[in-house]
């Protein structure tokens, strides 16, 4: 999913047998085995990078310059059909995609249940978030399961098109992921990128986060950019690049040149563009600013000056959805030129070669992978299991670290409870490969009443 957490190992179940999905007429399979997709996937791989900090920019250092040719915008693509043949070798290739798409969807409760149980059907795992505004997830399988779920997705006809990012998966997780079967159900532990028994269909009111009901992409966008246009644009020295992404994700890696909100989550964005911007008819504006000394408070009006609107803005974001409602928000705000990546980071990364890439470091992606590079391989961040944030080797040679539990990023905002709660569930995943127990889950098999009778009647038999 392109915004969500790294899902905590969940109880492992076995997989029941194919059955019916639904009896609503609104979303039904389609009744033929092959492949329904319109889905075009890629699996390019290259050269990791690496990272420098220096060319990291606020507002304040990107506002003067002079114009530039215009940067040519590209249609959408049409996504065209494709269908893998299952004799194929590597028909039982993993690939993990991520999609969404901002829809008028008053009726999303209804696909819920049709969409999991199809999922858990072709052994097809992740996580999606349904809403009234549409569909956001990230899915992981072989090649065809993937297709099919997709398929079906979009025999809705207010969810066709699909936004879609393919990464690829490393033959070590395909053989996790594979070696994961009712014989033995501790297999994948928590290396896998996805684990097939699981997939969960969440409900939510938005499926990007914002807090704002009256911002909707489905009504007024800023204007895509593809990655072959991206550079020309951000060199633009007219356009003001800011990273929508949250600090943990900005700490590993960015576009150079591009301003850091260094939000937490993803809601802070326009209380941060509100302290930023001010609007093109007003020069200054005036706030409170508190003074205290030992024993007294002074308030006084101070004059804190604010950038004026850029000329042309243009936003990034890992998959693309958050910079898309952020479009729509700084447009209901008066900005002008409003441009988004198209596809995210994770599309540059595909289709741009490093050797021409402004991108540097990794890309945090919300799934075990932690974070990828050029070619979407895999890259060589960590995952704190305390905080759900990204660490480094460094960080882990850190006194703060201590795995399963905390990093230098969490230690101190963590209680001493809270850090023996989380040893406690790391030493259950030590002995038995899943939080919890083996029965976590799942009903006893035998009651515990029945037990406290099997033992009297064995005391009195002997």
């Amino acid at each position: 999913m392109l915004r969500c957490r790294s899902p905590p190992l969940l109880a492992l179940r076995m997989l029941s047998s194919s059955s019916s999905l639904t009896s609503n007429p609104k979303f039904h399979l389609p009744s033929t085995s092959q492949p329904i997709s319109n889905l075009r996937l890629k699996t390019p791989f290259s050269d990791s990078c690496g990272f420098s900090q220096s060319q990291r920019m606020t507002p304040s250092n990107c506002f003067s310059a002079t114009a530039t040719d215009p940067i040519p915008i590209s249609p959408l693509d049409q996504v065209q059909p494709h269908c893998q043949n299952p004799q194929e070798p590597d028909s039982l290739s993993l690939v993990v995609v991520s999609f969404y798409k901002f829809a008028g969807f008053p009726n999303h409760a209804a696909l819920r249940k049709p969409l999991r149980q199809l999922c858990h059907d072709l052994r097809v795992s992740g996580g999606i978030i349904l809403a009234p505004e549409g569909i956001n997830g990230s899915i992981c399988g072989i090649r065809e399961s993937v297709e099919r779920v997709l398929g079906f997705i979009q025999t809705d006809d207010r969810l066709k098109g699909l936004r879609l990012i393919e990464s690829p998966v490393n033959p070590e997780q395909e053989a996790i992921h594979h070696g994961h079967s009712s014989s033995s159900p501790l297999a994948a532990g928590e290396d896998a990128p996805f684990r097939w028994d699981h997939v969960r269909v969440k409900l939510k009111k938005e499926i990007v986060t914002l807090g704002m009901a009256d911002v909707s992409p489905i009504e007024k966008v800023g204007k895509y950019v593809s990655p072959k246009n991206w550079n020309a644009l951000i060199s633009d020295p007219d356009t003001v690049v800011i990273d929508v992404r949250n600090n943990y994700e900005t700490r590993i890696g960015m576009f150079k040149g591009a301003v850091d909100p260094c939000t937490t989550a993803f809601r802070e964005f326009p209380s941060w563009v509100e302290d930023q911007f001010q609007s093109d008819d007003s020069d200054v504006v005036h706030a409170k600013v508190e003074k205290k000394g030992l024993n007294e408070s002074i308030n006084k009006d101070a004059e804190i000056p604010k950038h004026k609107m850029p000329k042309q803005v243009a936003m990034y974001c890992t998959g693309g959805i958050r910079c898309e409602k952020a479009s729509s928000f700084l447009l209901s705000k008066g900005f002008k030129e409003v441009y988004h990546l198209k596809g995210g980071i994770l599309k540059y990364l595909e289709e741009v070669p490093k050797t021409e890439s402004l991108w540097e470091g990794e890309c945090f992606v919300f799934d075990k992978r932690v974070s990828v590079e050029h070619g979407l391989v895999q890259g060589n961040f960590k995952l704190c299991y305390g905080c759900k944030q990204p660490v480094s080797d460094a960080d882990m040679e850190a006194q703060e670290w201590e795995y399963g539990v905390s990093c230098p990023y969490c230690y101190s905002l963590k209680s001493q409870e809270e850090k023996e709660r989380a040893r406690a569930r790391q030493r259950q995943f030590e002995a038995w490969g899943i939080i919890g127990g083996p029965d976590k889950g799942q009903l006893p098999a035998v009651k515990p009443d029945s037990v406290k009778s099997n033992q009297t009647n064995l005391s009195a038999s002997i």
